[in-house]
């Protein structure tokens, strides 16, 4: 959400305690579905439909928190859990003032099922900051925990670069994203990897909109491809259809 106040304003308006009444709230809800669920440029479902729901809290001053969840099937298929549900959960702080915006906060990759013997539980908390100008947004995220199952992995990172240029009325910005995930540990050479995405939507109105892309990546094949199944990485066309509604 946009915001007229600058940053300085509300800094003072939480001091003298008046930030409750100098801005408004937010609740939104959207349900999607997708022909396959990419994260970082990662298969999550085996290239099979995802079916995605999510809530938001927005205040006006900046601050947010918001669930996620969608089903996946990359825990089962690398055997490092029964987990067929990812559920994200998050909260932070962001702005714009002028043609700058900024975007700090936290969260938490919750994976249902049950961790396989041996196995490092997948589950992974990341902080993240980033910072824009204009249609233009570099983001990164930090690892406080081991990264999605990968062993002694904590303080990895990704690196997020997206340019969400404007077209026309009713088309979403075209968005370029280029990006790069870091994994520290034993795994990470074989782990790391940059990956790319080229996308394009159309805002039908009322609420629903629609998103086409192609998503990219230089991982390594060996590494992410689990056995008896179709490599992770490999390069994505993706449709999704959402709906949004705010109260």
């Amino acid at each position: 959400m946009k915001r007229s106040t600058p940053g300085v304003k509300i800094l003072a308006a939480v001091l003298c305690g008046g930030l409750a009444t100098a801005a408004s709230a937010e609740f939104s809800v959207n349900a999607g579905v997708a022909t396959s669920y990419i994260f970082r440029g990662l298969a999550q479902t085996n290239y099979k439909p995802a079916f995605q729901a999510g809530a938001d809290w927005s205040h006006g001053s900046g601050f947010y928190v918001g669930a996620w969840a969608s089903n996946i099937r990359w825990l089962k298929d690398f055997g490092v859990s029964s987990g067929r549900a990812e559920i994200d959960l998050y909260g932070g702080f962001k702005n714009t003032v002028g043609d700058f915006s900024y975007d700090l906060g936290a969260l938490r990759y919750e994976y249902t099922g049950t961790t396989a013997a041996g196995a490092v539980n997948p589950d992974t908390t990341e902080i993240y900051l980033a910072g824009g100008w204009k249609f233009v947004t570099l983001k990164y995220s930090h690892a406080l925990t081991h990264t999605f199952g990968n062993p002694d992995s904590k303080n990895s990172y990704d690196l997020d670069l997206t340019a969400a240029i404007p077209v026309m009325d009713n088309v979403t910005p075209l968005t370029l994203h280029a990006g790069r995930q870091k994994i520290k540990g034993p795994a990470g050479g074989d782990a790391t990897y940059s990956d790319g995405k080229v996308a394009l939507g159309y805002d039908f109105g009322n609420g629903l909109s629609a998103e086409g892309g192609v998503t990219f990546t230089d991982a390594d094949k060996s590494f992410y491809t689990p056995f008896g199944k179709k490599f992770v990485g490999k390069t994505t066309p993706y449709a999704l259809v959402e709906y949004t509604a705010s109260f």
